[in-house]
């Protein structure tokens, strides 16, 4: 095991290197400038702006700019933004805390609901329970977050004023009562996210369940007199979660990204928000930051998924 993760983590480091080097690419070529609004200025003279471009690196040929970014992130330096002038890795952490407050917990909450109901519906196929947690999946999994996330606002914070719908900050509150206002306001884009990624994981899981309940080696356990709950958990499930487990490893570097249209609705300061508006505003440093940290992250979980393969199903070595 220990010499095939070396194995995947020699070939991960080439494998990101050239990651790097096209999203760099497709950013420099792309269409937009980030001193447009210094062009617009007349008040600001041509060699001023053209002296500012200088200093930014902006008229160094792209594999120039390439190098000096790659040498400085190996030192752990993302680089300044274009337009706040303030560290990208500064930027970065600020935004974090929220996204994963938010969107990782509406991700936690997801996969702790989505097995177990998934095994549930999967055991009991064709149940009051099935039917019901299918229609529900279905639907939950059919409206984009975009119309759950208006009709919870318009529920919730319009009609009932129960709930916020902007997600604050810079709330004053202390104690408990400051606490209760951080969970209010997060309880809708909680859950709009919560609810759709619960309705994809139930029928992935439910998917898996059924193919493997029906195979011969949980035949055979029932028929050595096991109970059924040591058949479905230490058998059937075991082997079941392995497609799973892939969807899973593969979302969670999605939790940094943030979820991009909930965020907008919510208007939570997020990571996603902040890749929106550095978009917007040609921020080639923060949109190149959070797009390597991201494939990153998903190198780094395909590999986290190939080593949980072999503890569910011990028929995969590595050795």
């Amino acid at each position: 095991m220990g010499r095939y993760i070396v194995r995947r983590v020699l070939i991960a480091i080439p494998t990101l290197i050239a990651i790097s080097m096209v999203i760099f690419t497709i950013l420099a070529l792309a269409p937009g400038d980030p001193l447009a609004e210094f062009a617009l200025n007349p008040a600001i003279p041509p060699e001023v702006r053209q002296q500012i471009r200088h200093n930014l690196g902006l008229d160094d040929p792209v594999p120039v700019r390439y190098a000096k970014w790659f040498t400085s992130v190996l030192h752990g330096d993302f680089g300044y933004s274009f337009t706040s002038r303030s560290p990208v890795s500064g930027l970065i952490k600020g935004r974090l805390v929220t996204t994963l407050i938010v969107i990782g917990l509406a991700y936690l909450i997801s996969v702790l609901l989505a097995i177990p109901i998934g095994v549930i519906s999967a055991v009991k196929q064709y149940s009051v329970f099935d039917n019901l947690a299918t229609t529900i999946a279905f639907i939950g999994f059919s409206l984009p977050t975009f119309f759950t996330g208006l009709l919870f606002i318009i529920l919730f914070s319009i009609e009932l004023g129960w709930l916020p719908f902007i997600y604050s900050t810079t709330i004053s509150t202390r104690g408990l009562a400051g606490v209760w206002v951080h969970i209010k306001q997060a309880i809708m884009p909680v859950a709009v996210l919560a609810l759709f990624q619960t309705a994809a994981l139930t029928r992935y899981v439910r998917a898996s369940m059924l193919e493997c309940i029906h195979l011969d080696y949980v035949r055979t356990a029932r028929a050595k007199g096991l109970p059924q709950g040591t058949v479905i958990a230490r058998h059937a499930m075991r082997n079941a979660l392995i497609p799973v487990v892939t969807i899973i490893a593969l979302s969670v570097p999605g939790i940094f990204t943030g979820a991009v249209v909930t965020e907008q609705i919510f208007r939570v300061p997020g990571i996603g928000s902040l890749l929106i508006s550095s978009i917007y505003a040609s921020d080639t440093p923060v949109v190149m930051a959070i797009a390597f940290i991201f494939a990153v992250l998903v190198v780094l979980f395909n590999l986290v998924a190939d080593v949980v393969y072999g503890v569910l199903d011990p028929r995969i070595k590595y050795s």
